[in-house]
C-alpha cells in the first residue's frame, strides 16, 4: 500500500473566519506564517501549498522565507508558464532545492483568472498555456538530468548551449503536482506529474476521473507513476454543531452579488466551474459532511469537509478508500484548525490506515 501524505496551506493573503466581514481578518505578516508553519509542522503536515493570485505575496520569496525559518516542511510553489524562462525556472528550484536540503515540489498553475493573467501581462490563450506548461517542464526535465550543455527548439522556447547549476538533490528533480480539471490539464499530468489533485467532489466522479487519467498516463509509461489526491477545506470541531455554526460563520455578510462576481471571475477555468455545478447540483451537500457553501464566497477549492472528529475521518477515508493518497488540506484560522486535526483527526487516520501516514 502507498504512504499517505498531507500537506497544509499557507494563507499569504491573510486569514479570516468570514470572508465578508474586514473585522474578522488576519492581515498577511511574518508572524502569521511563522504561526502557521510551526502549527503545521507540529501536526505532522509535509508540505504547504502557497497561493499565487494578484491579492497574494509573490509566492517564492515568501516560500523561502518561510523554509528557512521552519524545520523539515517542504514548499509547494508555483511554476506558471510565460512568466520566467524555463531554463530560470530550472535553476531557481533547483537552487531552491539545494539550499533548502530538498524542501521544495513544484505545482503546475496555468492561472484560473483571465483578468488577472491580463493584468500580469499573460496574453496566452489558456489552451495555450498548457501547451506551454508541458514545453516547459520537459524543458526543465532535460536540464536536470543532462550531463552537459543542451539545446532545445520548441513552440515557445529555443535555447543554445543551456545548462543548470546546481543539480537537483533528486534524480529527474523536485517532485511536480499539479491540479486542473480540463482535459488539457489531465494531459499534462499523464505525461509529467507525480501527484494530481482534485478538488472537492463526489468520490464517484473522483474514481472514474482517476480512472481515466491512468488510462491517459498509460501511452507515456507512467501509469503506476502518477498518484492522486484531494485538494479540500476542512473545519473540525468537538461536535458537529459547532462545526456547521463556525462553517456558515464563514459565509456570514455575503450576498448574491458577491457570488455573481466570483463565478464571472472564474468562467475560463474547468474545475472551477465544476465546483459551481457541484453547488448547483447538489445544493450545500455532496455527503452529508461534504459542504459546497464556501464556493459562495472563495474561488478555487472551495469544497470543505464539516463536522466532528469522526465524520471528518470518515469523509477523507472514501477518498483514500478510492486510491487518494495526497491530501492538501486548509481551515480556518489555519494555525488552530492545523492543530484540530492533529489532535482530533489525524489519530483515527492512522488507526484505520496503519503504517500509512508519517509520525506526526
Amino acid at each position: 500500500m502507498q504512504r499517505l501524505e498531507f500537506g497544509w496551506y499557507l494563507p499569504s493573503n491573510g486569514d479570516t473566519t468570514c470572508y465578508a466581514d474586514p473585522g474578522c481578518a488576519v492581515p498577511p505578516s511574518m508572524e502569521l506564517f511563522d504561526r502557521i508553519i510551526s502549527a503545521a509542522e507540529a501536526a505532522g503536515f509535509e508540505y504547504f501549498l502557497i497561493p499565487v493570485t494578484s491579492v497574494c505575496w509573490e509566492a517564492w520569496i515568501t516560500s523561502a522565507m518561510v523554509v528557512a525559518r521552519s524545520k523539515s516542511i517542504r514548499a509547494l510553489v508555483a511554476a506558471k508558464p510565460g512568466y520566467i524562462t524555463p531554463v530560470m525556472m530550472a535553476k531557481m528550484i533547483t537552487t531552491f532545492d539545494q539550499l533548502s536540503g530538498g524542501r521544495v515540489a513544484v505545482n503546475l498553475i496555468a492561472g484560473q483568472h483571465e483578468a488577472e493573467m491580463r493584468a500580469d501581462g499573460i496574453l496566452t490563450p489558456k489552451e495555450d498555456r498548457y501547451a506551454q506548461m508541458e514545453e516547459d517542464v520537459r524543458v526543465m526535465k532535460a536540464l536536470w538530468s543532462a550531463e552537459g550543455p543542451i539545446d532545445f527548439e520548441g513552440r515557445f522556447t529555443t535555447f543554445k548551449g543551456a545548462q543548470v547549476h546546481p543539480r537537483p538533490t533528486r534524480p529527474g528533480g523536485p517532485r511536480f503536482y499539479l491540479g486542473g480539471g480540463s482535459r488539457e490539464a489531465w494531459e499534462v499530468s499523464a505525461r509529467h506529474s507525480d501527484v494530481h489533485l482534485f478538488w472537492g467532489d463526489t468520490p464517484e466522479r473522483i474514481a472514474a476521473n482517476m480512472a481515466e487519467i491512468r488510462t491517459m498516463a498509460a501511452v507515456h509509461g507512467r501509469r503506476d507513476h502518477l498518484q492522486f489526491g484531494m485538494r479540500l477545506q476542512i473545519m473540525c470541531r468537538e461536535t458537529e454543531e459547532e462545526a456547521w455554526e463556525d462553517a456558515r460563520e464563514m459565509l456570514r455578510g455575503s450576498t448574491p452579488e458577491h457570488t455573481q462576481r466570483l463565478q464571472e471571475r472564474i468562467a475560463g477555468s474547468a474545475a472551477n466551474l465544476r465546483v459551481q455545478e457541484l453547488a448547483t447540483t447538489h445544493g450545500e451537500l455532496i455527503r452529508p459532511n461534504l459542504w459546497t457553501g464556501l464556493t459562495k464566497v472563495r474561488a478555487g477549492a472551495g469544497i470543505m469537509v464539516v463536522g466532528n472528529p469522526q465524520q471528518c475521518a470518515a469523509t477523507l477515508q472514501e477518498f483514500i478508500d478510492i486510491g487518494c493518497t495526497s491530501f492538501c488540506l486548509s481551515g480556518y484560522l489555519h494555525d488552530a484548525e492545523a492543530t484540530r486535526f492533529a489532535h482530533w483527526v489525524r489519530p483515527l487516520l492512522v488507526e484505520r490506515n496503519p503504517g500509512r501516514l508519517l509520525a506526526a
